[in-house]
Parts: structure tokens; sequence; C-alpha cells
């Protein structure tokens, strides 16, 4: 396994350094260049394309975790000791890049970085509110404070640094890999790869990739070299706390839930000095990914562990 994650690490060097992306040492701008004034034909362009795109995310959320489960009064309910707090740390993620993808649409139609921040702000927080409204409506879920609180908090990283540096030196960052732990609960924890990379806690990390050449102007670091710091959780079956069989009477192993913190190298694809302007917008969109990479890890039982690449 360890020499499997070093091929692969070699690999994803090899590619950056044969491709067009330049791994230059100078401070790149993080961001294209953008229209000096409104392009009407690409406000339109945003509007209609963001309104569809939001509107299938939507309908495919509610497939995949609201169908038939939505059927109760609106109701408020108390779920910050869930998962050991790793739904609200997706949550803060998730309104961080709604906001940022929103408003590099903004900014490409020609809107002022200002408005760009109100416009990718507004509409994050009308989609995180929207989920709320179907958690809401959920007897088995329920409205929560502790949500709202965690999508603002998203939202108000993305926007402070935008308004204060014009550009996210500090990225919130998704990684995942498959877990043993859905495999025991597929109806709540995913029954294949694609529900399981949102309602499988225990395979996801959530990131603070800092990027520390955009705060030592003067380093000779490079600037597309971040330094990321995880999140994650493992051994949850359940919510609050893991039952001993599943609803179709199966049993459950006994696992210990357990938190992890992360230490790791990063790379920040919107600093790479790239050729191709569609492929600087293309690095921004999936920005939200963090790049395998020499990770260390630490959580109670296991103590100090070494990863050559991490998912």
């Amino acid at each position: 396994m360890v020499f499997k994650h070093t091929v692969i690490a070699a690999c994803i060097i090899f590619y950056l350094g044969h491709s067009n992306i330049t791994l230059a040492q100078d401070s790149i701008k993080p961001y294209p260049e953008f229209p000096a004034q409104i392009r009407k034909d690409r406000i339109s362009a945003v509007v209609i394309s963001e309104a569809v795109l939001l509107t299938g995310s939507m309908a495919g959320l509610y497939s995949i975790w609201y169908k038939d489960k939505t059927n109760s009064a609106f109701h408020f309910f108390n779920d910050n000791a869930e998962w050991n707090q790793m739904d609200k740390s997706g949550h803060v993620a998730g309104a961080y890049h709604i906001a940022r993808l929103t408003h590099l649409s903004a900014r490409w139609a020609g809107m002022s970085n200002k408005n760009a921040v109100l416009y990718g702000s507004i509409l994050s927080t009308a989609f995180m509110s929207c989920i709320e409204v179907f958690d809401g409506l959920s007897p088995e879920y329920g409205a929560s404070a502790g949500d709202l609180v965690a999508d603002a908090g998203g939202i108000l990283i993305f926007a402070g640094q935008e308004l204060l540096w014009n550009e996210q030196r500090i990225s919130i960052r998704y990684s995942w890999h498959p877990s043993i732990y859905s495999k025991y609960r597929p109806e709540l924890l995913g029954s294949n790869p694609m529900e399981q990379i949102v309602k499988d806690y225990n395979g996801i990390t959530i990131w603070a990739s800092i990027n520390p050449k955009s705060f030592i102007k003067e380093s000779s670091l490079p600037s597309w070299l971040n330094i990321a710091l995880g999140y994650g959780v493992e051994g949850m079956t359940g919510a609050f706390n893991n039952p001993s069989y599943n609803d179709k009477g199966q049993y459950i192993p006994n696992f210990q839930r357990r938190q992890q913190v992360y230490l790791s190298l990063d790379i920040d694809l919107k600093r790479l000095n790239v050729r191709s302007k569609t492929l600087k917008y293309f690095l921004h969109a999936v920005d939200f990914i963090k790049i395998p990479m020499p990770t260390l890890e630490y959580d109670a039982k296991e103590g100090l562990r070494f990863w050559p690449v991490y998912f």
C-alpha cells in the first residue's frame, strides 16, 4: 500500500512537470483577467446556467437524501452533537464553495469584486437555506440552528478574505476515500460511491489549505505550495451513537468513534502558472479538491501515523 501511494504521488508530480502548467517560483495572480465592465451576454449566461445548476443540484440532493422523507410539519432539531461535528464542517465547506464559485462567475461577467462577493454570498445563503427547509420538513431530521451558523461561517470565510485581500489565502478543501463502515448501514451511509461521497462522513476529510506565499510575499516558497490542516472522523455507524443492528436486523460490530486531525502539503491549483485562460477557470472550478499528498495523521487511539499519500 505504501508503495502504491508513493507511485501515485510520483505520477502527480510528473504530470505537473510535463503538462502546460508551469510550477513557477514567483508570485502568481490567483485570478484570471476579468472584464472591466458588465458584459450583458455573459450576465444572461451566468443567471441561466446557475439557475439550472442550482436547481439540478437541489433535485439530486433531494433524490439522494430526502426522497420520501419530507412529509412532516416544519420543525427545528438540535443536531450539534451528531457525527462528531463532521456534518457542520461539511456545511462550512459547502457554503464557502458555492459563494466562491458564484462569485467567480459574476466576476467573469464583469461585476465588480464587491458586487460579486454580495452576489455569491446571497446565492450561497439561498441554496444552503433550501437544504434546511428540506431538513425541517423531514421527520428524520429537522432544521438546525447549528447548520445555519456553519453556513454563515463558510460564507464569511470566503467574503471576509475577498474583501480584505482580494484573494483566498485560506481555502476550504474536501477529500474522500471509501470506508469500511458504509457496508454496515448502506441505507444511512450510502450504498454506492456517489451516495457515500456525500453521506459517509467516515471517508470525508475537510481541510483548511493555507498559502504561505500570500502571507509572506518575500518568501522563496513556490506560489502554488500550500500547508493543509484537516479534520476527519471514523468508526461512526450512527449520528449520535452506534447501534448494534442496522435497519434489516443485521449485527453491526462495536466500532470506536474516533476523530482525527491531519497535517499535509497541498497544491493551490488557482496559483499555478497556466497558459490557457480556459484552463485557469477550470482550475478555479475544481479548487475544492484537496490534492493527495504526504500527510501526518493523529488520533487518540492510533497516535501519530504517516501516509505517503492521503486521500
